[in-house]
């Protein structure tokens, strides 16, 4: 059980990074499309009931928030250090209320930091999750409550609302990956080719929906979580579920021949790591192409921070490196530290 729901954290790193990059590594399923949502079905799956409150909130909170101060504060001091360099400050004003609040409201007070909005919402929703869970909440009242999460949409300029609405949506899913280790997995196949066929013609109706793709950027059947973008009040649900169970599929088929894949399992222990440094790293690698090409840095200034160089030839580079640089340095520092240990 563990070592399939660490390949699947590394399936779903691989999916918000390739997603960062416009991309997809499963066809069918582009960009944005339910990456997110997997994220909360596995937190969902690693969901402990045993803890009371104090000791669930403390253990959430040494978990996910603890780095997230952390990196927090070494991006803002990278961040302020580079400004001169690139000649930009990358994220919003410098004050108490964009450094704290905003971390909870939008994530992005830091633009290196800003996949790590996840990470702040993730802790919020786990939290209203054990409380929900407690007084015996029925899986239809979650759906209900993704359902007005959408309805709620259109007002996402709020930001109060907003956060609202990512909670009531995301911990449909969380409940969802609870319900599956609890009640489904070992009770039920799931993975028949019956169902196989089902999901692929429920995502080929869900492609209909397809408005805004273009062959060009990949993009479509998209909803933007932290924004609170949604197209369409169904699709986001449906979407999510289809991406979710192909995600599990394809962990079940291949589970025989990449449960021993030590990379793979390096990359699902190092998920927290990967998010939030591979902005850094493809940063890195356009600044130093613009450097070694003569470009001033100045024509990345009017882009949004997930501009890249070359999108065309350079995708995959990006990709591996926003992968594996940030996994060997939390595996160094790892092993430092262990080392360390030792020697005291």
């Amino acid at each position: 059980m563990k070592n399939k729901i660490n390949l699947l954290k590394a399936l779903a790193i691989m999916l918000v990074v390739s997603g960062h990059l416009e991309f997809s590594l499963i066809p069918g399923f582009p960009p944005y499309s339910f990456q997110l949502a997997l994220f909360f079905f596995i937190s969902g799956m690693l969901f402990n009931e045993k803890y009371n409150f104090i000791e669930f909130f403390k253990r959430r909170f040494n978990s996910l928030l603890k780095p997230y101060i952390f990196y927090s504060i070494a991006y803002l001091g990278i961040t302020i250090a580079i400004t001169p360099i690139v000649g930009k400050f990358w994220g919003m004003d410098i004050t108490w209320f964009n450094e704290t609040i905003m971390a909870f409201l939008t994530g992005h007070q830091l633009d290196l930091t800003c996949p790590l909005w996840f990470v702040t919402q993730l802790f919020i929703t786990l939290i209203v999750y054990h409380i929900l869970n407690r007084i015996h909440v029925k899986t239809p009242v979650y759906f209900i409550l993704a359902l007005i999460a959408i309805q709620l949409g259109a007002f996402r300029e709020n930001l109060y609302v907003l956060l609202l609405l990512k909670t009531l949506f995301s911990i449909l899913f969380v409940h969802l990956g609870h319900v599956y280790v609890t009640k489904i997995e070992n009770k039920y196949n799931i993975f028949t080719q019956k169902m196989f066929w089902i999901v692929l013609f429920i995502q080929a109706l869900l492609w209909l929906t397809n408005k805004d793709y273009t062959p060009e950027d990949g993009v479509g059947l998209s909803y933007v979580l932290v924004w609170g973008e949604f197209d369409n009040w169904i699709v986001p649900i449906l979407t999510s579920l289809t991406g979710i169970w192909t995600s599990l599929f394809i962990i079940d088929k291949l589970y025989d021949k990449i449960k021993n894949c030590e990379i793979l399992h390096t990359i699902g222990q190092n998920t927290y790591h990967i998010m939030a440094n591979h902005l850094l790293v493809f940063n890195i690698i356009t600044y130093t192409i613009l450097w070694i090409k003569g470009i001033p840095f100045d024509i990345k200034n009017s882009a949004d921070i997930y501009w890249f160089y070359a999108p065309l030839k350079s995708t995959y580079i990006y990709f591996l490196a926003g992968i594996f640089v940030p996994t060997f340095i939390a595996e160094g520092i790892k092993k430092l530290k262990a080392r360390k240990h030792c020697q005291n």
